[in-house]
């Protein structure tokens, strides 16, 4: 039986929101955010927003507080947990950062349901302000024009597909929205499956030039769809019975 690695991405694909702007907005960065948005790179400015949070007296509490309060659909989570007990492996592959991710899954009982997180790093410092590395820094650059410096998914997917096929035969679905996970879907062969979120960036780069994936293209809009498309490419590929909870799910997205 082949084996299936379930990749997502996490800002508005797992969560149905961009964790980063999601503590900017809710703890009251927005204005100093807007002065400084064209003068940093993305991970330097969100350690500036951090270091004035913990100017402001905002523990890493106060922030773990805010992420507890990120949208997640329901289905989502259903559709995770479904997954897993089908024995598929789940990865994370995000430009977010490695706090933020853990806290939410935590906070929704699904952390220990994924094999791997690649994202962005993060530590708390001496003074107990929370901190974030890029997964690339400077000293170890990528050379790809499609991803941002710090990160470029398409290299890790290929990284992620090497070490599989030393195991064996392997399906890949890889689940995103943004312009970041176009390089990893062009990765994808034939037999794979991406599933873009309808009318985000990703869906539209797909459709402008189709003929460049190799993979089958679900998409998706919300977490009802997510789980009943996500579902039914499992089990169609592992010819198994749907599980109760599935069917359900699937019947539910009909109507």
């Amino acid at each position: 039986m082949e084996g299936k690695v379930i990749i997502f991405d996490f800002d508005r694909t797992i969560i149905d929101d961009d964790s980063d702007s999601w503590v900017i907005v809710q703890m009251g960065l927005s204005h100093l955010f807007n002065q400084l948005r064209q003068t940093l790179p993305w991970n330097s400015l969100m350690n500036r927003m951090l270091e004035e949070l913990h100017s402001n007296g905002k523990t890493v509490e106060d922030i773990v507080q805010c992420l507890k309060q990120v949208p997640l659909h329901p289905r989502i989570v259903t559709a995770i947990k479904s997954a897993h007990a089908l024995g598929c492996d789940l990865k994370v592959l995000s430009d977010a950062n490695q706090f933020y991710i853990e806290t939410i899954l935590k906070h929704h009982g699904i952390f220990g349901l994924f094999s791997e997180i690649i994202t962005n790093r993060t530590f708390v410092d001496e003074q107990g302000r929370l901190r974030i590395t890029p997964y690339n820094d400077s000293s170890n650059p990528h050379s790809c024009n499609l991803c941002p410096p710090n990160l470029c998914k398409g290299l890790v997917m290929e990284q992620i597909q090497a070490s599989c096929s030393i195991k064996g035969k392997y399906i890949f679905i890889y689940l995103g929205d943004g312009n970041g996970d176009y390089c990893p879907t062009l990765k994808l062969g034939e037999g794979d499956h991406v599933m873009p979120r309808k009318n985000f960036p990703l869906s539209k780069l797909i459709c402008d030039n189709p003929t460049l994936v190799k993979a089958e293209v679900h998409e998706w809009d919300d977490g009802q769809k997510l789980e009943a498309i996500l579902l039914r490419l499992i089990e169609a590929e592992t010819s198994i019975t749907t599980p109760s909870s599935s069917l359900s799910s699937l019947s539910d997205s009909k109507h």
